[in-house]
C-alpha cells in the first residue's frame, strides 16, 4: 500500500476561494513535474506560483504549490499540495490530471493512516485528528488537541513502562524455578500493579466525559402538555425551531438540536407532552418520549409553576436519572403558585422574558460535571475503543494480582501481565492492530 502515490481533494466540495489537492507517496515529486509547471529547483516548504497543465500542455489552473520532503511531512512521505481556485469543476479536473499521471485516488483517512504507519503519530493521535474536525464545543476541541498532542498515548506508554519490570521479575522466576518469590519482592510487585491499576481506573473514569464531549450530553426536555417545553427549546437555541401553540399535544414527535452550554455540547431533545394519549399518533409520540428518557444524560422537567402542582403527569425517574434532573418552574412571569415553594432546588424561569436562563445554564454544567471532570486541568477524555482496552488491561492486572497473592505458578502471572501489556499496545498501536485500522480510518473524510 505504501508503494502507491495517492491523491485527493482535501477541502470541502463546493465553491470557495481556494481548494487544495494533496498528493503523497514516493512518486509525488516526479508526478508533479508532469502535472505542474515547476521551477528547475523546488525548495521544500516554500510556496511557488505554478500552472496545472493538461495532457496537451494547456493550462487547467494557476495556483501555489508546496513541497514537503519526507520524512518531514504529515504522512512521512513526499507530499505535494496544490492550492488553486475553489471551483468544483476546476478542482475535479486538477485531481483527474494527477490520477491520469499515475496517482491513485486516496481512500478515506489514508493520509492519516500513512502518518500512523510511518511512525508520525500513534493510534490515539490519529483518532484525535477526526475529533478535532468534529469538535462541537471548546471543551471538546481542547480535549481533542490534548489527544492529538499525545496525552493518552503518553499515559498508556507510561503504564507499559511500569508493567515491564513486573513482567521481567516474574519471568526471572520462571527461568529459575528453584527460587521462590520472597514476601518483600511480592509486595513490591503488588505495589507496581496497584499503581498501574490506579492509572487505568482514572482513565476509564473519563469515558463518560469523552462520550459527552464527542457526541453531546443527551438532554431531554420533558413534562406535561402546554407547560412550555418547545418554548424552552426555542429560547435555548435562540431561534424558532419548534412550533409553539396553546393547543395541547402540538408536539407529536421528538425534535433534536445541538447547542453549547459553558463549552459543553448538548443534544437537546424536545418531546411530546406526557398525558393520556388522545389518538394513535400522539400515543406513538409519548412512547418515543419514554424511550428518550431511558437514554438521557440529563432531564429538564418543565412545569407550569403559575398553577398548583398536578396530582399526576410528573416524571417518574430512576434514582440515578433523578440525580440528573433539573426542575424548571416555567411561566414565573405570571407569578409562582405557593405550593411550589417546597421545591427549593427548582429554577424559576420565564420563556417569555428569558428570566432564569443563566441559572439554568449553570445548573446544566453542574449536573453534567457529575459524569466526569470537565475542568481545563483534566484534559484527557478517552473514547469507547480506549475504554475497552483500558478495562481489559485492568481485568488482566487484577487477575495477575490475585494469582500473585495466592502464590500461583509464575507462568500464569506472566500470561496475565502480557495480556495487560497487549491491551495497552492496542491503545497506541504498538501491536498487531490490522483488525481495528479499517474501522478507525473508515470514519475519516477523503483527503485527510
Amino acid at each position: 500500500m505504501l508503494q502507491d502515490t495517492i491523491a485527493a481533494i482535501s477541502t470541502s466540495l463546493g465553491e470557495a476561494a481556494i481548494s487544495v489537492v494533496r498528493v503523497s507517496g514516493p512518486q509525488a515529486l516526479d508526478m508533479a513535474r508532469r502535472v505542474l509547471r515547476l521551477p528547475a529547483q523546488v525548495a521544500p516548504r516554500q510556496a511557488c506560483l505554478v500552472s496545472v497543465l493538461d495532457a496537451t500542455g494547456g493550462v487547467l489552473d494557476h495556483g501555489l504549490a508546496l513541497y514537503f520532503k519526507g520524512p518531514a511531512s504529515y504522512t512521512g512521505e513526499d507530499v505535494i499540495e496544490f492550492h488553486g481556485h475553489g471551483g468544483v469543476l476546476v478542482t475535479q479536473r486538477v485531481l483527474e490530471r494527477w490520477l491520469a499521471c499515475g496517482a491513485r485516488a486516496a481512500e478515506p483517512g489514508e493520509f492519516t493512516q500513512r502518518a500512523f504507519l510511518n511512525g508520525k503519530m500513534d493510534l490515539t493521535q490519529a483518532e484525535a485528528v477526526m475529533d478535532v474536525i468534529h469538535a462541537q464545543s471548546t471543551l471538546a476541541l481542547r480535549a481533542a488537541n490534548e489527544q492529538l498532542g499525545g496525552a493518552i498515548g503518553r499515559a498508556a506508554t507510561a503504564m507499559q513502562q511500569q508493567i515491564i519490570p513486573v513482567l521481567a521479575h516474574i519471568e526471572a522466576f520462571i527461568d529459575f524455578p528453584e527460587e521462590d518469590i520472597s514476601p518483600e519482592t511480592g509486595a513490591d510487585l503488588l505495589r507496581r500493579i496497584d499503581s498501574v491499576l490506579a492509572s487505568a481506573r482514572q482513565l476509564i473514569a473519563t469515558s463518560a466525559q469523552g462520550r459527552i464531549l464527542r457526541h453531546g450530553a443527551r438532554t431531554v426536555i420533558s413534562g406535561a402538555p402546554n407547560v412550555g417545553k418547545s418554548s424552552l427549546l426555542n429560547l435555548l437555541l435562540g431561534f424558532e425551531r419548534a412550533i409553539v401553540s396553546p393547543t395541547a399535544g402540538t408536539t407529536r414527535d421528538t425534535i433534536e438540536e445541538i447547542i453549547q452550554v459553558h463549552g459543553i455540547p448538548l443534544r437537546l431533545v424536545d418531546t411530546a407532552g406526557l398525558r393520556e394519549a388522545g389518538d394513535d399518533i400522539e400515543r406513538v409520540g409519548i412512547q418515543r418520549t419514554e424511550r428518550e428518557l431511558e437514554r438521557a444524560d440529563l432531564v429538564i422537567e418543565v412545569v407550569d409553576a403559575s398553577q398548583p402542582p398536578p396530582a399526576s403527569q410528573r416524571l417518574t425517574l430512576s434514582p440515578e436519572l433523578a440525580r440528573r434532573r433539573i426542575l424548571i418552574l416555567n411561566k414565573s412571569d405570571l407569578g409562582l403558585h405557593p405550593d411550589w415553594s417546597s421545591e427549593r432546588a427548582a429554577i424559576p424561569l420565564s420563556c417569555l422574558d428569558g428570566t432564569g436562563v443563566e441559572a439554568l445554564r449553570d445548573a446544566i454544567r453542574a449536573v453534567i460535571a457529575t459524569a466526569g471532570p470537565l475542568a481545563a486541568d483534566h484534559p484527557i477524555a478517552i473514547n469507547a475503543r480506549h475504554q475497552a482496552a483500558f478495562e481489559r488491561c485492568a481485568e488482566r492486572l487484577l487477575a495477575a494480582k490475585a494469582a500473585l497473592e495466592h502464590q500461583e505458578a509464575p507462568e500464569f502471572i506472566a500470561l496475565e501481565i502480557r495480556e495487560a501489556m497487549q491491551a495497552l499496545g492496542d491503545v497506541i498501536g504498538q501491536v498487531d492492530v490490522e483488525r481495528i485500522l479499517d474501522v478507525i480510518f473508515s470514519t475519516f473524510c477523503i483527503g485527510k
